[in-house]
Parts: C-alpha cells; sequence; structure tokens
C-alpha cells in the first residue's frame, strides 16, 4: 500500500503548504457544467455535482458560488487507509472555531478553510507537527 499509515509520523512530518488561490464551491445538475472549465475537484452527488474551483473561474462563468475559503494541502503522503489523521487535523482546527472541508487525493490531504483564516490553520497545523516531534 502506498502512503505512511502511522499517525505519530503523520503528525510529526506534516507539512503544510497553501495554495495562492481563493476556492468556492458550486452545485449544478450534471448536464449543466459549462465547457472549458477545469475544476480543482468534481464529486458527483444524488443531488448534484459538486464543483471546487476558484472563484475567479466560478465568476467569469456566473456562477453561484458558495463558501470562499483558501486550500491547504498536508504535504506528506498519506495512505487513503491512515486512521486518525485527518480527525485529528479538523479537530484542532474545530476547538479553533474553524470549520474545515477535507479533501484526501492520493497522494495528500487538502483542507479546504474558510478564506481570512488561513493563517490561523496554518498556525495550528504547524503547533499539531511540532507537538508531535516533541
Amino acid at each position: 500500500m502506498s502512503g505512511e499509515h502511522d499517525l505519530d509520523t503523520l503528525l510529526a512530518t506534516m507539512t503544510a503548504k497553501l495554495a495562492p488561490e481563493t476556492y468556492v464551491f458550486v452545485t449544478l445538475a450534471p448536464d449543466a457544467v459549462p465547457a472549458g472549465i477545469t475544476p480543482r475537484m468534481m464529486f458527483n452527488e444524488a443531488e448534484g455535482v459538486t464543483l471546487i474551483l476558484t472563484r475567479d473561474t466560478a465568476e467569469h462563468a456566473g456562477l453561484e458560488w458558495e463558501f470562499a475559503c483558501r486550500m491547504i494541502t498536508l504535504d506528506v503522503h498519506s495512505a487513503l487507509e491512515a486512521v486518525g489523521f485527518i480527525a485529528r487535523v479538523a479537530s484542532a482546527l474545530a476547538a479553533a472555531g474553524m470549520g474545515v472541508n477535507p479533501v484526501s487525493g492520493f497522494y495528500h490531504d487538502h483542507l479546504f478553510v474558510p478564506d481570512g483564516r488561513q493563517d490561523d490553520a496554518l498556525a495550528v497545523i504547524a503547533r499539531i507537527a511540532s507537538e508531535a516531534r516533541a
């Protein structure tokens, strides 16, 4: 299996990278996704297709959006089967009064945190890693 499984190792070795763009969430009918749009993520749900797009892309396409957010990538290759990694990070962010929408890719986990709270989130993540290394 690819990626790290050990929670202590994941926490101690993670670093975080903030993407420069502001992202938003959009939902559309499956047949209503405009041509030429390249979402950061697309997920099919029973109620519609969820897109995570840059705010600029959504506004340029005239799409209604919600949740202006910033994407933080946890720069550690976590296994898809890793237990407790996102729960630990999300719980610490919740304790700081911050919601988070996590998305797991094959190699990394990505956290979409409220726009304007990215520095707070980065500080929380750095503290978790520092405490895990101690």
